[in-house]
């Protein structure tokens, strides 16, 4: 469903309306603060951030402390076989070491000798330990890491996304400034063209001048009219364009009036305070979104490095239990009574272990191989993107001087035109110029603009604007 800006009230916070002309102004600040607060695209972004958050819970489970019961029965025609019952209670701890408590109690005809315990069962306290692989890193441990250093990834993978929302969203938005500045120029120049017109065609009737020149007139007028109907269907695609990343809560989509205009004189204004200097000075590559999501992505295969090194160790795992059929005498410690056990194994060739830390080390390379490329790549773009905004600044000042300049020029040829000493196809020609200079002082300001947010999303930061 499609709703107007004037139907939703919410969106009044950023849309004034025009004493003058009745026209709904969207301003730039406020569209990109509705764009990051509102569009899908961030919403997915922060979904990713919440999935990070449930890898590292889900990892976390690994450490969480178990409790086992393992209760088996068999009777068989007014015989009990067997009745075991078994609870176990075990607390895993960091460093390969686990706390295990237990109840034991077997009873029936058919028990095997090593079921065999007391009538009132068997209490056991103890530990596990993996005393070489798994002692240094392990599998639950390497995951915990990894989900942690995911975390750190999709956060600044959630940056880099809402900066290139940003961007498409402030190049919508430039872009139909840019058309319905375009489109103020065109209805300037169509009414001094209708003007002029209609001035003509009264003295081509009292034989002032020739009547051939209203046809001129008439054709310039025609001409200037094409112009603006372009120009008018160009910013109506535009506008829907810029609709395209305007949304409220709930994902419901927002449709412009067509009474919606830019903010008056944006384009001028906003080249003008700050330099892309200041916009510097605060910047580090390690705060850069893409570094942190590929240090991230480092962290997480050096973990995976460790992992496989360590699986080149042999297992060796080791069990010990005091036993007793008293709880309050585990506290004595009495070490006449106890179970305990010793697992050992050891691939002869280590074929696998030493492939897979290969493949890790390979990985390891490889990303950082990309970091340092991404990091070059980066620091080409931004300088690039510097000395682009700084040609754009001279050139916006030297389209105003034509401006001037042309503007000067049509004048003076409509006072000699007045006193007859010129002709109307000279005032069209300099009209023209006019027209042209001021369409590219516009673009200018425009791809100034553009670049500036292209420079933002280089940096991976959001506009100052709407901080």
């Amino acid at each position: 469903m499609r709703f107007y800006l004037s139907l939703i009230l919410l969106l009044q916070a950023f849309i004034t309306t025009g004493q003058e002309t009745g026209q709904q102004v969207l301003s730039y600040p406020e569209y990109l603060a509705y764009v990051k607060k509102y569009h899908p695209v961030v919403s997915q972004a922060d979904l990713q951030l919440e999935m990070g958050e449930a890898e590292l819970l889900r990892a976390r489970g690994a450490f969480d402390p178990k409790l086992e019961v393992d209760y088996s029965r068999k009777e068989f025609k007014g015989t009990e076989y067997y009745d075991l019952l078994n609870s176990t209670f075990k607390i895993p701890t960091w460093y390969g070491l686990e706390l295990k408590a237990g109840f034991e109690q077997n009873e029936g005809l058919y028990l095997n000798p090593e079921r065999t315990v007391p009538p009132e069962g068997l209490f056991s306290a103890g530990i596990s330990l993996s005393a070489a692989q798994g002692l240094i890193m392990d599998k639950r441990r390497a995951v915990l890491k990894s989900a942690k250093a995911l975390r750190e990834q999709t956060q600044a993978e959630r940056d880099l996304m809402v900066s290139d929302v940003l961007f498409e969203a402030s190049e919508a938005y430039l872009k139909w400034a840019r058309l319905h500045r375009e489109l103020e120029i065109y209805e300037g120049f169509v009414a001094n063209a209708r003007q002029r017109f209609q001035g003509i065609s009264r003295s081509a009737a009292t034989g002032e001048i020739a009547a051939i020149d209203t046809v001129e007139a008439g054709i310039a007028l025609q001409d200037r009219l094409l112009q603006l109907e372009q120009t008018r269907v160009k910013l109506l695609k535009q506008k829907l364009q810029v609709s395209n990343f305007l949304w409220l809560e709930n994902n419901v989509p927002v449709e412009l009036q067509p009474t919606t205009v830019p903010e008056a004189d944006f384009l001028q204004e906003y080249p003008n305070e700050m330099g892309a200097g200041e916009w510097m000075q605060e910047f580090s590559f390690e705060d850069h979104p893409k570094m942190q999501a590929m240090e991230a992505k480092l962290k997480a295969l050096r973990v995976e490095r460790r992992l496989k090194m360590n699986n080149l160790l042999p297992k060796v795992d080791l069990e010990y239990n005091f036993i007793t059929p008293e709880p309050e005498s585990i506290n004595n410690y009495d070490t006449s009574n106890y179970k305990a056990g010793l697992k050992f194994s050891f691939p002869l060739f280590l074929r696998k272990e030493r492939g897979e830390l290969k493949l890790a080390k390979f990985k390891l390379e490889d990303a950082s191989l990309e970091l340092e490329l991404s990091r070059r790549e980066i620091e080409n773009k931004i300088d690039g993107l510097l000395q682009e905004l700084e040609s754009y600044m001279e050139q916006i000042s030297l389209s105003e001087q034509m401006v001037a300049n042309y503007r000067e020029l049509l004048r003076a040829e409509e006072r000699k035109f007045s006193f007859g000493e010129s002709s109307l196809f000279l005032i069209n020609s300099r009209e023209n110029k006019l027209i042209e200079a001021r369409l590219k002082q516009n673009e200018l300001l425009t791809k100034y603009l553009v670049a500036r947010a292209e420079l933002f999303r280089s940096l991976g930061v959001a506009p100052p604007i709407i901080d």
